[in-house]
C-alpha cells in the first residue's frame, strides 16, 4: 500500500480539534494510536499553518511564537491576505490561511530564508509593515502535526504537560509502526 497525503485522497476522514480556549481547528486524521486505553489521533491542519515572524534588516527573522486572536498585527494581516484571496484563520494550536496556494517547488526554496534553533524550514507567504516595523507570514515546509486524545468521538487538543508526557511514547509508537512495515 503508498502512503499518500491528505491532499492526494479524497477519503481521509476529518476531525474538529478543541482547545482549552474553545478555538477549533479543522484536521485531517492520519492516525490513531492507542496508549493505555486511550485513543490518540495524529493530525494535520485542513487549511495551511503559518507562523508569524518579526523582520529586522540583517537579521535572522524572529519567530512570534506567542501571540492573542485580536492582536493589530493580525488585522493587517488579514487586509494583506485578502489582496491574494486568502483568509486568515485564528485557530487552535496556530494561525492558518484557507484559499488556494501556489503549492512550493521544492528546487526553487532557500532553506536559509527563515529558520530558528531548530532549523526548521519555511516559505515567506507575504510580508506587511505594521507599527512601523515589518512582519512576515511564514509556511513551514516541514509536516504539521496535532495531536487529540478522542473522547467519546471528540478530539480534544493535548497540550501542556499531557503532550509533554504523551509526545515521546506517540514518536515510539510511530517509529515501532515504521519498523514493521
Amino acid at each position: 500500500m503508498s502512503s499518500s497525503g491528505p491532499n492526494n485522497s479524497g477519503d481521509v476522514p476529518t476531525l474538529l480539534v478543541k482547545d482549552s480556549e474553545g478555538r477549533d481547528l479543522l484536521c485531517f486524521l492520519e492516525q490513531l494510536i492507542p496508549l493505555d486505553g486511550q485513543d490518540y489521533a495524529l493530525l494535520t491542519p485542513v487549511d495551511t499553518p503559518v507562523c508569524l515572524f518579526r523582520l529586522k534588516d540583517g537579521d535572522e527573522p524572529e519567530l512570534i511564537d506567542s501571540i492573542t486572536s485580536n492582536e493589530p498585527i493580525l488585522s493587517v494581516a488579514d487586509v494583506v491576505l485578502q489582496e491574494h484571496d486568502l483568509t486568515l484563520v485564528r485557530s487552535a494550536v496556530t494561525l492558518t490561511v484557507n484559499g488556494e496556494l501556489d503549492e512550493p517547488d521544492p528546487e526553487d526554496l532557500d532553506e536559509d530564508e527563515a529558520g530558528d534553533d531548530e532549523s526548521e524550514t519555511y516559505e515567506l507567504l507575504v510580508s506587511f509593515l505594521a507599527d512601523e516595523l515589518e512582519y512576515g507570514l511564514y509556511i513551514p515546509l516541514d509536516p504539521f502535526f496535532v495531536v487529540a486524545r478522542m473522547d467519546d468521538g471528540a478530539a480534544v487538543l493535548v497540550e501542556g504537560d499531557e503532550f509533554d508526557q504523551i509526545q515521546p511514547r506517540i514518536e515510539a509508537e510511530l517509529d515501532e509502526r515504521e519498523l514493521s512495515e
